[in-house]
């Protein structure tokens, strides 16, 4: 089964044809990255529009790549939730109506779920069940998995994602958009023990997974000398943006990996996917692969952010399983139970 997956949660505007919900015919993601940095943040509007002007042109190249025509096409998937509700709409309204030319069968995904999948789109796709590190955007979660579509969450933000703790230092000291990919760019020059920012202390109610980034990122933006190291062989740390982005970053994996591992340790479950945009992150990769005890799948690079592929893999599995969903399908900005309140 040939599926054609749309994607239009944020600023990427992608599309993908995937055979089987496993082999990649073609994967087109055209970002708008250009017409978003020069506000240090994705704009809604622009974004929304941007999709309406590139959409059609994306899904014709998608097919062409894919070298198949529309007669080609045995599904149909998009995202529906979460995201940006401007966004969102033009690719779903644009796969519901390719879905209903071609009277082909429609499947809206969650787009949390789909970064989960996209590991599957590797050779390394993992057995269920497992743990599952969804890094992408607004969200930070850790879960288990014992399906493609069942996922009981763990732990989560109880306040900032820490792809917004990300962005939002990077644009503090103007390091650039997306934050993410910068700062681990300067990390790699920097000290990460400059600077000794604190872990969050989750010590009330049932945290135990939980994490929050609101702490670090005043401790980054408003208290940096504070945590400065004085003493060293070499007298006091130096304020670079090498060094805060070094400590930064080490800080705020740290945190993920803390519950990541008190999770594995819980649940006795050695193997942890990763998904999301941070998922790209070097030192993330790095320190979870330091775990021999843990068996640690990340999707490829190209694959971390929001893609086309993710979509249609994941709506493979649904279409075989004979699920559907109606043209009278909306979108959804949110997800309930993805971040919780404190204590």
């Amino acid at each position: 089964m040939k599926v054609l997956g749309i994607e239009s949660s944020c600023d990427e505007c992608s599309a993908a044809v995937v055979e089987d919900g496993k082999r990649i015919l073609s994967n087109v993601v055209a970002t708008q990255i250009p017409f978003h940095a020069v506000y240090d943040g994705v704009v809604p509007e622009i974004a929304s529009r941007k999709h309406t002007e590139w959409i059609a042109r994306v899904v014709k190249e998608v097919l062409e790549t894919a070298g198949e025509a529309p007669d080609g096409i045995d599904g149909v998937a998009a995202t529906a939730r979460p995201g940006l509700l401007g966004s969102l709409l033009v690719g779903l309204s644009f796969a519901k109506a390719f879905a209903w030319a071609r009277d082909l069968p429609f499947i809206a995904v969650d787009h949390m779920l789909a970064h989960l999948y996209a590991a599957n789109l590797t050779e390394n796709d993992p057995d269920y069940p497992f743990l599952g590190l969804l890094v992408s955007g607004g969200h930070t979660i850790i879960c288990r998995v014992d399906g493609f579509d069942a996922v009981t969450v763990l732990g989560t933000t109880i306040d900032d994602a820490v792809g917004e703790a990300f962005d939002k230092v990077s644009k503090y000291y103007g390091f650039g958009y997306p934050g993410g990919a910068y700062i681990d760019r300067l990390a790699v020059k920097g000290d990460p023990a400059a600077f000794r920012f604190p872990l969050p202390n989750l010590h009330k109610g049932e945290h135990r997974y939980d994490v929050s980034y609101s702490g670090l990122k005043t401790a980054v933006i408003n208290q940096l000398e504070q945590f400065r190291r004085k003493d060293g062989p070499r007298g006091p740390a130096e304020v670079t943006p090498e060094n805060i982005a070094a400590s930064f970053q080490k800080t705020a994996v740290d945190i993920l990996l803390r519950s990541v591992f008190r999770a594995a340790e819980d649940t006795g479950l050695t193997t942890v996917v990763a998904g999301g945009g941070v998922a790209a992150n070097s030192y993330l990769r790095s320190a979870l692969a330091e775990r021999k005890d843990l068996r640690c799948i990340f999707p490829p690079l190209d694959l971390c952010g929001d893609n086309g592929a993710m979509i249609a893999g994941l709506g493979y599995q649904y279409l075989k399983r004979g699920d559907r969903s109606p043209l009278s399908e909306t979108a959804s900005a949110r997800v309930r139970g993805f971040k919780k309140q404190y204590p």
